[in-house]
């Protein structure tokens, strides 16, 4: 039979802790984030619908990205037993330098438009945590002002061809002048992608102002507090703004871009280059033997073509025709610190993250950036122990299989499905 006695108040006490109040509201939400989704979902009711919008979405039907997403998803681990790990060493050695973390900011455009700190936010949280900052030709702070914010740390460029092949090579020699190490030289935009959400939205810098708009900022007046009392939003790197992304990217962007182009901006810049927005075996068997120091596997975050592959399946492939000495780094699609870990097992080198930076910096600026960082690298962490690996060294291809939902019809079959 159960003994029954009165409530002990000593003993309650014991039992029942009430949490200490948070007053402060940035710190109580962000605390409240426990994944980058978290983030993404303070970041969307903080945000007006055009700018978030503009970081959450992707071309056309933006199958790529949503393809890109789920093959992270679809990853089954296979841990170690009996392997303890009480401690774990995410540092890693790339392009010549170190990072403490598998990862780095990826470059993105129109930030400042996501929240008012910008790449002053991302630079700074890059280099509290000791992990490289990729600033955008189509950023929305100076290259001088990114290194004012990151004077001791790793910044990277990334760059685009632009028709006036002069803006290219001054941007370029004024980041080697500013100390930054390495160049992301981007050629997978010839032309804009279809970002029918920014068309829907009328997203454009000087933003177009409907209905609509208005009616969306009336609950989020931070916002517009923030864009109004800043200095005016232009492209730090450009001296021409006005229109849509894709109009701006078609009217600064050629695409005759070509290997030519290459070895001119290898003349120039005198850090380490890697070619960012590779998308098959043969391309980046070709930029490995042009002597390239590496390549970004990417499609753009699924900003540019629909469809495209998916930079996680094309991975493992990779790493066996390019070798074990030559860099190999991924986008798209990071979402998860497990992601991560996966894409290193892989054979990646390094990662970089574009959406789940926005997404911290949309919803708590510097501090939500932080924020990210320190997801991710728990979530890192914990992958790794619960895998029984104490470095990344230790990361193989024996610790992940790629779950496949989209398998490619062989030419053999197709053929027979027409007869």
């Amino acid at each position: 039979m159960v003994q029954r006695q009165l409530p002990n108040p000593a003993e309650l006490l014991e039992l029942m802790k009430f949490k200490k109040p948070e007053f402060d509201g940035k710190k109580r939400r962000l605390d409240s984030a426990l994944t980058i989704d978290d983030l993404r979902t303070i970041a969307k009711r903080r945000t007006p619908k055009a700018a978030f919008d503009y970081t959450d979405g992707a071309a056309e039907g933006e199958l790529s990205l949503t393809r890109a997403r789920q093959a992270f998803q679809d990853v089954e681990f296979h841990p170690g037993i009996l392997r303890p790990a009480p401690s774990v060493d995410t540092s890693v050695e790339i392009l010549g330098g170190p990072s403490a973390l598998p990862f780095g900011i990826a470059p993105t455009g129109f930030t400042r438009l996501m929240q008012t700190e910008g790449e002053v936010a991302g630079a700074g949280a890059a280099a509290a945590a000791g992990i490289p900052f990729t600033l955008s030709t189509l950023g929305t702070t100076s290259i001088e002002g990114v290194k004012a914010a990151n004077p001791n740390g790793r910044n990277w460029f990334q760059l685009y061809v632009m028709r006036d092949r002069e803006i290219s090579y001054e941007l370029t020699r004024r980041a080697a002048a500013a100390g930054f190490d390495t160049l992301q030289f981007t050629v997978d935009t010839p032309v804009a992608g279809a970002r029918l959400r920014d068309k829907r939205n009328g997203f454009s810098i000087p933003p177009q102002l409907t209905l609509g708009t208005i009616i969306n900022a009336i609950p989020r007046p931070w916002w517009w507090y923030d864009f109004l009392t800043t200095p005016k939003l232009e492209f730090a790197s450009l001296s021409t703004t006005g229109g849509t992304v894709g109009e701006l990217l078609d009217a600064a962007m050629d695409p005759t871009i070509s290997y030519d182009d290459l070895a001119v901006i290898r003349d120039i810049w005198p850090g380490k280059i890697v070619i960012k927005g590779v998308q098959n075996v043969e391309d980046s068997v070709r930029l490995r033997d042009a002597g390239v120091d590496g390549i970004v596997l990417s499609n753009h975050g699924g900003r540019q073509l629909d469809r495209a592959p998916i930079p996680f399946h094309l991975l493992p492939e990779v790493r066996k025709a390019v070798g074990d000495d030559f860099t190999v780094m991924i986008d798209t699609g990071i979402m998860n610190g497990a992601d991560i870990v996966a894409a290193v097992a892989l054979g990646a080198d390094f990662t970089l993250i574009g959406r789940a930076y926005l997404y911290g910096l949309m919803a708590g600026g510097r501090a939500g950036v932080d924020r990210t960082i320190s997801i991710l690298r728990t979530e890192i962490e914990r992958t790794m122990r619960l895998l029984g690996v104490a470095s990344l060294a230790e990361l193989e291809p024996a610790h992940v299989t790629q779950l496949t939902r989209l398998v490619p019809v062989t030419r053999s079959a197709a053929d027979a499905l027409v007869r």
